[in-house]
């Protein structure tokens, strides 16, 4: 994500004065029901949807993602390397490869 596109909802929170809101805990808890409003848009239909609202959700799991990022002073490239790093030594290409089971299935 660009840093002008960061630091651009970081002062929209600023300016509002609600960082006393953001929590560790309310801002996953706000992950979560964002992410449950993202999957509503395709309650009834997965490919009959209103491409406006799933990106509207979308955005608001993102920045309460780079939220909780920052006040856990945590750097997403980071974090997702270290998961990544971890994915690839569970889902080996040469067993993982075309399937989607479990790694402890694979």
């Amino acid at each position: 994500m660009k840093k002008e596109t960061i630091e651009r909802f970081r002062r929209f929170s600023i300016d509002r004065d609600w960082d006393q809101f953001h929590t560790p805990e309310n801002l996953a808890k706000s992950i979560v029901i964002e992410a449950a409003e993202l999957l509503e848009c395709f309650q009834w239909s997965g490919t009959d949807f209103d491409e406006q609202h799933v990106k509207e959700e979308l955005a608001d799991v993102i920045v309460y993602t780079q939220d909780l990022l920052d006040k856990l002073g945590l750097d997403a490239d980071e974090i997702v390397n270290m998961k990544m790093d971890q994915n690839e030594r569970k889902y080996p290409v040469e067993k993982a490869k075309g399937k989607a089971d479990k790694y402890d299935r694979l």
